[in-house]
């Protein structure tokens, strides 16, 4: 086998095995469950009565057939089913008086395309936000309608209906949502009251009833890919938050109640935080509506013992940033008088957090200058160079002096060539001599790796950078990968799945062949060094392709602005050359020559 063959083999191997690791520490898997999981893969309930009528079909006298032997009771004047809408300066959010349900919650500061963002993304047909059953997870969803009663309050909503148990006294379900200006934190309350006084005749499978929250939250998506956006479900259990990726058509139930559990986004979630009430938690991913993936939160309470009970539930709903999450951690700091929620914990942490943070202010300190997040990278790109120029001029430095021995170095290969272990002794004695350190030139680029990392959880997840253009018409998102043509209509690449092209993976590709080029030492003969300048950039190209196109522009400013140096550099050291203190010759011993004789 040629030796080029085996040093390309070798490259392979080390290129597979970097790409694994990167890919490890770009998109590490999720992290375990403290406790164990009790996760079934089932069909989605149909949501049907024993009679098979459609459960969210009405009846001609405007109620809903029977929900588990529950029917609602019977009035002369059936109330309005028309959608109600509530709106404060923070929140909008849509009412069905159909269940007393919300099918719309939109966040009035943040917007997805031309609208706000909403965190219930509904199915008209099918299941919406605050979703509630009698029993258990699986019983069908109350759909009759509410009636709507001022409370006093113009941030109070109340709805109420009675129902009427098969073989009991009839009893009223009230639902109250309390909201608050200026908080995205809310509250909703379940009231029950027995028209008598014994206890409520609500026992389905040791179950009362079941609060839904889903069937997924927005933003809208094409596809959870699990880079630019994904859904999974998240919950703190008093020590650390742990998250859960169920695969869709699973449930899972939580064995012991968390502090809190909600199902999270990359920018935004939804937080579920228990009141009293020992409600059992279960993540749900089974179908229930026409969204390509469906994530639900529901909340089971156990059967009540009295004759009248109130569960309150506090809900978040809105982004993810510490100003809006900390603030339910004193309660002067909220609306509510809340305190010790801990939701900041919701918020995707780092081994390299800290960092991010110290370079996230930086960023935001030059975008209070220059309103555009793309020249804010580039001018925090350059302060990073400078910042960064004593270990670039130190690589630029060995690299320099390793060129200067390359003769040297191929003089010993030769002499040495069929003895490997004499090459390596005379090589290190060379370097040891000549005062250079092989690796001088690798150790400074290695410690600018924690900052590539920081720079690309900077990137990936920075909530200011969501949705920031750059250049219009191509950067329209630095915190998403860009796109200057789109052809997933028709087809996708086998295997790699892409369905856009992409500009700015092929301008670092060129970049960083151009710095491999000024970097590499001149006239150098070694195959392996040549090959690695060629192939890292290829690899990176494959892993870097739907990256963020704001840690693709740092990395194409910092492949410039470093040939830039390397050329200075260069350019310097030849005008002002450096003159080598070769050792003096040592002096011949004295013989017979003419030199050992002594003058008469």
């Amino acid at each position: 086998m040629e030796k080029n063959t085996v040093i390309a083999v070798i490259l392979s191997v080390i290129i597979i095995t970097a790409s694994f690791i990167l890919q490890g520490i770009f998109f590490p898997p999720p992290e375990g469950d403290a406790f164990p999981p009790q996760v079934t893969e089932q069909p989605a309930p149909d949501h049907r009565t024993e009679t098979g009528q459609d459960a969210a079909a009405p009846q001609p006298d405007g109620r809903q057939p029977a929900v588990s032997g529950f029917q609602a009771a019977e009035i002369e004047d059936e109330p309005s089913i028309e959608p109600f809408v509530y709106r404060n300066d923070m929140l909008q959010v849509t009412f069905d008086p159909r269940g007393g349900r919300v099918t719309s919650l939109q966040l009035l500061a943040y917007e997805d395309g031309e609208t706000p963002v909403d965190m219930v993304m509904a199915d008209p047909d099918g299941r919406a936000a605050f979703d509630i059953s009698f029993g258990g997870v699986d019983e069908p969803i109350v759909r009759d309608a509410f009636f709507r009663r001022s409370t006093g309050d113009d941030h109070t909503i109340e709805f109420y209906r009675d129902f009427q148990p098969e073989g009991a006294e009839p009893f009223t379900l009230i639902r109250r949502y309390r909201f608050y200006p200026g908080e995205y934190l809310f509250r909703v309350e379940t009231e029950i009251q027995n028209s008598v006084n014994q206890l409520i005749p609500l026992n389905v499978d040791n179950a009362a009833y079941t609060l839904h929250y889903g069937p997924q939250i927005g933003p809208r998506f094409e596809v959870l890919d699990q880079r630019t956006d994904y859904r999974r479900f998240s919950y703190f259990d008093g020590r650390r938050k742990r998250d859960e990726n169920l695969r869709q058509g699973e449930i899972e139930v939580m064995s012991e109640r968390p502090r809190w559990a909600g199902i999270n986004g990359k920018y935004f979630a939804v937080v579920a935080v228990p009141g009293t009430a020992d409600y059992r938690i279960h993540f749900d991913t089974r179908q229930q509506s026409p969204l390509s993936e469906s994530h639900t939160l529901s909340l089971v309470r156990p059967p009540i013992s009295s004759s009248r009970n109130t569960d309150s539930v506090l809900f978040y709903a809105g982004p993810k940033i510490s100003s809006a999450l900390g603030r339910y951690d004193n309660s002067g700091d909220n609306a509510l008088g809340v305190s010790g929620l801990e939701l900041e914990e919701i918020m995707d942490s780092r081994f390299l957090g800290w960092f991010e943070n110290i370079l996230k202010s930086l960023l935001e300190a030059i975008y209070r200058v220059v309103p555009n997040y793309g020249v804010s990278i580039v001018i925090m790109t350059i302060l990073v160079k400078l910042l960064l120029w004593p270990l670039t001029k130190k690589s630029f430095e060995s690299t320099a002096k390793s060129q200067a021995l390359q003769p040297k170095i191929q003089e010993l290969r030769e002499k040495y060539k069929d003895k490997p272990e004499k090459l390596n002794a005379e090589m290190m004695a060379m370097y040891k001599k000549e005062g250079v350190n092989p690796l001088g030139g690798c150790f400074p680029m290695l410690l600018q790796m924690p900052l590539l990392l920081a720079m690309f959880g900077l990137f990936n997840n920075h909530f200011d950078l969501r949705g920031a253009t750059f250049i219009p018409g191509w950067i329209e998102d630095l915190s998403a990968p860009e796109s200057i043509f789109y052809f997933g209509d028709y087809f996708s690449l086998p295997i790699l799945g892409w369905t856009d092209i992409r500009l700015l993976p092929i301008l670092f590709v060129a970049s960083q062949l151009l710095f491999g080029r000024f970097s590499q030492p001149a006239g150098s003969s070694n195959s392996q060094a040549k090959m690695f300048t060629t192939f890292m950039p290829i690899m990176f190209f494959f892993i870097l392709y739907n990256m963020p196109s704001g840690l693709l522009v740092y990395w194409i400013i910092t492949n410039i602005l470093s040939v830039v140096q390397q050329l200075g550099t260069t350019k310097y050291r030849q005008g002002h050359p450096q003159h080598e203190k070769h050792p003096a010759p040592a002096p011949k011993k004295s013989g017979r020559g003419s030199q050992g004789r002594k003058k008469k």
